[in-house]
């Protein structure tokens, strides 16, 4: 199977912490996407995002800088039981927060979908929420 990666940076008015809390507590994340996100928040901890649209595992949380985790999606062109990671890091940048995101071995067939869907799906819920 062909993969490739995702490297995408956005900017929020708002700090490292709170956009890392937007992904990593389950209320929050369910109030900024309008979906049901189920997240245990340490590492080894498993979640689902988006009405288990998207699930996984958390392999390494830095509070407030940095999320690693093992990431799957039911989309076409995305083989069952696999899985990418995705690793998100906040640094605080102009009164804000700078979010560096990669996420490798995605499926090719599904990388269009995947890449778009960060910015429909996240980083403009995040950046509408935070504006609330």
């Amino acid at each position: 199977m062909q993969t490739k990666t995702l490297n995408q940076r956005y900017f929020f008015k708002a700090t490292p912490d709170e956009v890392y809390h937007l992904i990593m507590d389950e209320k929050k994340h369910t109030a900024f996407t309008g979906a049901e996100a189920k997240i245990e928040n340490r590492v080894g901890g498993k979640f689902t995002a988006w009405d288990h649209y998207i699930q996984g595992e958390n392999l390494e949380l830095e509070e407030g800088q940095k999320i690693v985790q093992k990431w799957r999606a039911e989309e076409d062109g995305w083989p069952d039981d696999y899985f990418s990671e995705v690793t998100f890091i906040f640094k605080e940048k102009d009164d804000g927060c700078e979010l560096i995101f990669t996420q490798t071995d995605i499926p090719e067939e599904a990388f269009k979908n995947i890449e778009q869907g960060w910015i429909d799906y996240y980083w403009k819920p995040i950046e509408d929420y935070l504006e609330i």
